[in-house]
């Protein structure tokens, strides 16, 4: 079983060009598809760093790299913190950084992991499940207006403080959320394409994971690690993602720290999305080092 499909692949090695003798991050190694190709094109001598802080990554990327050995180095930590495991690691200035955002494939398939409301499961949602609250603290102590605030903010919920209502109301009734289905059901009927839990489900886990902070902090680390020339590759795959990484470049453009090479975000061609649905919201955007 394929543990992530990676996406917007060859687009991603185009502007990376890895060689032999360079220095690449993964900051989000997933199922470690990006990486097994960077080190591929980056022998016999190039080096990938990878982190991730989901611990099922981990071992499914250790797998999928064994063969690169000691030229492939996982770090359980989530990308915010690429800077201080490359000085662990005594590395000072790389040649490239991919940062493909979200969630992967196996933590949406996985029911236990909370991620859907497809299939019935705990309502987890961390990525790392030994540090913060869990989706299920959140709900069933925040207040409304933190819930709608959360829902609104992250997940562009119009009837945010509906939903929150619904809520606070069923846990003064007694109801304890534990499970994906007691909150989907909350959420309302399907009215049109999206149904309503997808963006609920969106909010929760960007709050939970606290994703854009780390965000905005893992592109401001991965510039300055990188050295001259050096690319930073993002996938983004929703409006707040997108926009952040889109505003971030922009800055450092005018600051002249980096320039942009995509006009315009890349994006999946048909034959791809046909292949793997879950690119067709994927926009890939890219900095050069000055």
């Amino acid at each position: 079983m394929t543990y992530h499909v990676p996406v917007l692949l060859k687009e991603v090695l185009a502007p990376l060009q890895p060689h032999a003798g360079g220095i690449y991050v993964d900051g989000t190694l997933g199922g470690a598809g990006h990486a097994a190709e960077i080190l591929r094109a980056s022998a016999p001598t190039g080096r990938l760093v990878g982190l991730d802080w989901d611990g099922d990554a981990i071992a499914a990327a250790g797998e999928s790299l064994r063969e690169f050995g000691s030229r492939a180095e996982l770090v359980r930590e989530n990308f915010a913190e690429l800077e201080a495991v490359l000085m662990t690691l005594g590395i000072t200035a790389v040649d490239g950084v991919v940062l493909d955002l979200g969630v992967s494939s196996h933590q949406f398939d996985e029911p236990s992991r909370g991620f859907s409301f497809q299939s019935d499961g705990p309502l987890d949602m961390r990525m790392n499940r030994e540090r913060g609250r869990s989706a299920q603290d959140l709900l069933n102590t925040a207040e409304a207006v933190e819930l709608a605030d959360i829902f609104f903010n992250y997940g562009e919920e119009r009837r945010a403080r509906v939903i929150a209502r619904n809520i606070v109301h069923a846990r003064e009734q007694g109801e304890r959320f534990a499970t994906t289905s007691s909150l989907a059901r909350l959420c309302g009927p399907r009215q049109g394409r999206i149904h309503p839990a997808t963006r609920v489900f969106q909010a929760l886990r960007i709050a939970v994971n606290d994703e854009l902070e780390n965000l905005k902090r893992g592109l401001a680390a991965a510039v300055r690690v990188l050295r001259p020339g050096g690319r930073l590759v993002v996938i983004s795959f929703h409006s707040l993602e997108d926009r952040i990484v889109k505003r971030y470049f922009l800055a450092q453009k005018e600051a002249g720290t980096v320039r942009i090479m995509t006009k315009k975000p890349l994006v999946a061609t048909a034959e791809e999305v046909a292949a793997n649905p879950r690119a067709r919201s994927a926009k890939l955007r890219v900095a050069e080092k000055i």
